[in-house]
Parts: structure tokens; C-alpha cells; sequence
């Protein structure tokens, strides 16, 4: 067996491991998604595929966020026409993210086009919202621990938390058990269940992406209510960008919950993405796989005003008194963030307030590093908005969270570990942590590298 690290090696983006089984009989792909962060790094997403995608016996998919399944469409585009295996969660929000992610390459094209801006005479979009619809026809759901094969290989996948139908996918082949953790939960997240402990296994791949990092232990709750109590005092706006999965229903789960409370004033709470609007009610059809009861969901819902037309989105600057605005994408990499960004960040009594991790070479990475202006949509915004950042909120285990995990599991002393998804520093620092508290063999996985098995 050999698996071809293709992807989410040296970034937390581009999870691509190729896996080639019965002297390469059988040929699959775990995880398909799309580099984001720096321009070297995103221009990887036009390159050929270093594989044959036509050989492909399928596509196994951990979870639905794009630096894990963004690149199917691509794939499609190209010709490829094999099975993607999901969980029945992955596969309803896949619905509504990818056409969503063609939706928003479409519209910047154009808007690059329309004002001419950047340094291509016709921008085009990886792939169009079209293309990301007809993709879908090519998912195969199946339940957690619900096993399928592929070739001689076999596969299952078990619930790890992080959002809805995220999973750990399990493959036997050729005698051996190997591991591929996607993005592993929290064991105290505020919506969703803890990760499921591991089987024994021969090699495990997994993430490292708070590798170098623990999460505080504060209250989440009291941080948001002094932010927004601050921006209320100032009579700005509160800009939130946000991940359309998880983050976004956690954000309004803690802001609705503080104004039941009234530890913040009640605000118009905007939710301006459809995506976002989408996903929150998907909550609703997998109860078992979260912690919000029916009446919470139907809270989480209810209490927010939806935007889903530009038109409205639009609209909302004609707002002139305190509000809140959460908008994709949750680094500033894309959608209608940008917009308001544009309308905002010259504004000093503004907030721009970060909940998650901000991957080398975003937009948000660099305004938490202190820049004094931003690049979007060609030209460079002045930043005079308040910067802020919400500690705690991540769907990632942290590196401690992670030793605590692998202890809990099956794995024998001395199981291969190859950590993936992870920035350099954060890798290796996990590495160094697990070769110190844990009896694995841990390395980190390089970019094109082949680990044979």
C-alpha cells in the first residue's frame, strides 16, 4: 500500500491523500480539497492534477469544508465521473457549500472584470456554480461505521466531532488497518459531541493544525459580551467573518444567549450568507449528532435576520445605529465580507472580530499581524477599525487535546503517526510533543512524498 501526500503538507489547506492499493490495482483519493492562503499556494488549485484522476475508484470524504472538498468540482470539470463516499451530513452541506464557493468565484470574476482589476485581461473562476451542482450527483452517503469498499479496499467512518458528519475514515487493506483522522473535534466543544476514541491501527494520518497552540480556558460568553458592549459604547458596527459550518451556528448560539441574558443589548444580529442561513437549519435533521436540543436549534434560528439577496446585502449599509454583521468567509479570503470590509475597516469605531484560525497568507492573518491597510478587490483599504479576536471558539483540537485523544484510543506503542494539515511550526511542534508525552513514532509529512505501508 502506498499513500501519496498530495495536499494539507507544510498548510492547513489542500487535503489530498492518494491511495494506492494491490500494487496499484485500485487507486482513491481521501480528501479533495482546496488550497487557500497564499497566492503560490492557491495557484496549485490550476495546476494538472499530479495524478490520473480517470484511474480514480473513488473519493473518500473526511468532512464538507473546503480545504477538504473544494476541489471536487474541479475534478468534475476535468471529467472525473467515480463515487464520493460521505457521511449524509457531509453530503447536505456539500450541497450548499460548493455551489456556494462557485457562486463567489463566478461573482469576484466578475467583478474583476467589470472594473478591471488584477493583472488578467478576462478572470475566470476555478469552477462555476453549475459545475458544483452536477458534482453532487457523484456522492454516495453512507452512516457512521457503515462500511463500503472500494476495490479490494474496505472503509468506514467514525463521528470526531469538529462539525456535523465529520469523521475519522478507517481502511483496511491488503491485512493492514490505516487511519485518516480528518479534522478532530474538541472533547469540550459547545455544540458538538467529542471525538470517538481510535481502533488499533497500523498508520495514522493526522491533522496538526492547533499543533503549537492551547486553547485558553475562558469564557466565551463574558469575551463576546465586552466586545459588543464596546462597539454598542462607540456606535459602530460589529463585523464578524465567519465560517459558514459550525462557527457561524456557535456565534449566533452565543450572541442570542447573550441577549436572553441581557448581559449585551438586544442588536439586530445579521446573518449575511445564505450558505451560513443554509447550514444552520441542516442542525435540525441530525439532533444526535450535536448538543443543541430542538428548542435551541429553533432559537438559534429564529433570533437572527437572514440576508440572502446581494440586493440585501447591500441594504445593510443604510443601517445607522450599533448592529452585528457575521459574513463569510471566516479568514477574508472571499464572499461578502470583502464588501463590508470595504465599507468598514475605514471606520474607526468599527470592529472586525475573528473567530477561528487564520491560515498563513489571508487577509485575516495579516490584519491580526497589524497591518495598517488590507488588499481587496484590487486596491488597498486603510484599517482603522478596532481588530479583535475570540479566543477558544476553534473546532480543532489542540495539541494537548490531541496527545489526550490518541491516549484514549487503541493504538499500540510504537504506531506510525504522519501528521498532515498543519503549518511547519505547528506540525513540528506536535511532533515534538507526541515523541515527548506519547509512545508513537511521529513524524511530519512532506509535500509529493510517498509513504509505503
Amino acid at each position: 500500500m502506498n499513500i501519496t501526500f498530495l495536499g494539507g503538507t507544510g498548510t492547513v489547506t489542500g487535503s489530498k491523500f492518494l491511495v494506492s492499493v494491490d500494487q496499484g490495482k485500485t487507486e482513491f483519493l481521501v480528501d479533495c480539497g482546496l488550497f487557500q492562503g497564499y497566492k503560490w499556494l492557491r495557484e496549485r488549485n490550476w495546476e494538472a492534477p499530479m495524478f490520473d484522476y480517470h484511474r480514480l475508484a473513488g473519493i473518500v470524504l473526511t468532512h464538507a469544508h473546503l480545504d477538504h472538498s473544494g476541489y471536487i468540482p474541479r475534478l468534475y470539470e476535468l471529467g472525473y465521473r467515480g463515487p464520493v463516499y460521505c457521511h449524509h451530513a457531509t453530503m447536505d452541506l456539500c450541497s450548499i457549500l460548493l455551489p456556494d464557493a462557485g457562486r463567489i468565484q463566478e461573482e469576484d470574476a466578475q467583478y474583476y472584470r467589470r472594473h478591471r482589476l488584477g493583472k488578467h485581461s478576462h478572470p475566470e473562476p476555478l469552477y462555476n456554480g453549475d459545475t458544483a451542482e452536477r458534482c453532487l450527483e457523484l456522492f454516495q452517503p453512507v452512516g457512521f461505521d457503515q462500511t463500503f469498499p472500494i476495490g479490494s479496499a474496505k472503509l468506514y467512518f467514525q463521528p470526531v466531532g469538529h462539525i456535523l458528519g465529520a469523521g475519522s475514515a478507517i481502511l483496511h487493506a491488503e491485512g493492514k488497518r490505516v487511519g485518516f483522522s480528518g479534522d478532530v473535534g474538541r472533547a469540550d466543544d459547545l455544540i458538538m459531541h467529542p471525538p470517538r476514541p481510535l481502533p488499533e491501527l497500523d498508520l495514522l494520518l493526522m491533522e496538526s493544525t492547533y499543533g503549537d497552540r492551547r486553547h485558553p480556558q475562558i469564557d466565551h460568553k463574558a469575551q463576546l459580551a465586552e466586545i459588543v458592549n464596546r462597539v454598542v459604547a462607540r456606535g459602530g458596527v460589529l463585523l464578524i467573518p465567519s465560517f459558514a459550518v459550525g462557527r457561524a451556528q456557535t456565534l449566533q448560539f452565543l450572541l442570542l444567549s447573550l441577549m436572553r441574558e441581557n448581559r449585551i443589548p438586544k442588536l439586530p444580529v445579521i446573518l449575511d450568507s445564505p450558505m451560513a442561513i443554509d447550514a444552520s437549519e441542516i442542525y435540525s435533521r441530525y439532533p444526535e449528532q450535536h448538543r443543541l436540543s430542538a428548542e435551541n436549534c429553533t432559537f438559534m434560528c429564529r433570533g437572527i435576520q437572514y440576508t440572502r439577496s446581494v440586493d440585501q446585502s447591500k441594504a445593510l449599509e443604510n443601517i445607522h445605529f450599533p448592529h452585528i454583521i457575521i459574513a463569510g468567509s471566516g479568514m477574508a479570503t472571499g464572499g461578502r465580507v470583502l464588501h463590508h470590509m470595504k465599507r468598514l475597516l475605514p471606520d474607526h469605531r468599527a470592529t472586525v472580530l475573528f473567530t477561528g484560525y487564520q491560515a498563513g497568507g489571508t487577509r485575516g492573518a495579516r490584519m491580526l499581524a497589524g497591518s495598517s491597510s488590507v488588499k481587496i478587490h484590487g486596491e488597498y483599504v486603510p484599517c482603522k477599525a478596532q481588530i479583535e479576536v475570540l479566543e477558544g471558539l476553534s473546532a480543532h483540537a489542540d495539541y494537548v487535546e490531541l496527545g489526550d485523544w490518541l491516549r484514549s484510543s487503541k493504538l499500540k506503542a510504537g504506531t506510525p503517526i504522519m501528521l498532515v494539515h498543519g503549518e511547519p511550526d505547528a506540525a513540528d511542534c506536535l511532533r515534538l510533543y507526541l515523541q515527548d508525552h506519547t509512545p508513537f513514532g511521529v513524524e511530519v509529512a512532506q509535500y509529493h512524498s510517498i509513504y509505503r505501508l
